[in-house]
């Protein structure tokens, strides 16, 4: 029987190993409503999994924060563009 883990192994998550994003608090990546998210989309400008990040919160459908060193609404117009 595969469980909700399974899903989610090592293949599908392996960029977060070495993700700048671990080193810093999720708050950073999930601002308030209307808060800046530059210093996050910095940090993952700098970080070598950038890539994999992006593909997965657009695989994953992910609708908050910051992933791949875009906000909510720049996946969403990146989603649009590609259909």
């Amino acid at each position: 029987m595969q469980t909700d883990t399974d899903t989610l192994t090592a293949p599908d998550l392996a960029w977060r190993e070495n993700a700048l994003c671990a080193q810093a608090g999720p708050e950073f990546f999930f601002p308030a409503p209307g808060s800046s998210t530059r210093e996050a989309k910095q940090l993952c400008g700098a970080c070598e999994g950038r890539l994999e990040c992006l593909d997965y919160a657009l695989r994953h459908d992910e609708r908050f924060g910051v992933w791949g060193g875009l906000s909510e609404k720049e996946r969403g117009r990146l989603k649009r563009q590609s259909r």
